[in-house]
């Protein structure tokens, strides 16, 4: 079965489900204040362009760009159905949103991700396709919950 990966501009209830399994699994990792989900009104909204991979019916991934300015965007909502994890779904999102990023001719991408063992994975992978860490940027302040990472495309 092929994997379609989309932008999805409208709340439909898979995918409220989908990201509020994503707050749920993030809850226990940091405290409120250290965790930067987006809620979904805010993910069909702009500066955010918000995509899914659907595999058959079934939502399997999100993944998300926040345009900070001046050709620099956030990665943001990076999540794969918890049954699916481990099919390279993950890295099938993130090369996506890079190449959509660069057809937009954004030169920078960065993404705050969690310093928990839940985020080994994903980490690893940011770090396999050139991402390396730095510091906090936007309106991120250090936070020993969190990682900051960002490559440049």
């Amino acid at each position: 079965m092929e994997i379609i990966i989309e932008r999805s501009r409208t709340r439909t209830e898979p995918l409220a489900a989908f990201l509020q399994g994503h707050h749920e699994e993030l809850a226990p990792t940091a405290p409120p204040e250290s965790r930067h989900a987006l809620a979904l009104n805010e993910l069909l909204n702009p500066p955010v362009r918000l995509f899914t991979a659907q595999l058959g019916r079934d939502l399997v991934a999100t993944g998300a760009l926040k345009d900070l300015g001046h050709g620099h965007e956030e990665l943001k909502s990076m999540r794969t159905h918890p049954g699916r994890r481990g099919l390279g779904l993950g890295r099938r999102m993130l090369n996506f949103l890079l190449e959509d990023a660069r057809r937009r001719k954004v030169h920078r991408v960065s993404l705050e991700t969690g310093s928990a063992d839940f985020f080994r994975p994903a980490r690893t992978l940011y770090l396999s396709e050139g991402f390396e860490t730095c510091k906090p940027f936007g309106d991120y302040t250090d936070d020993p919950h969190s990682v900051f990472m960002t490559r440049v495309l």
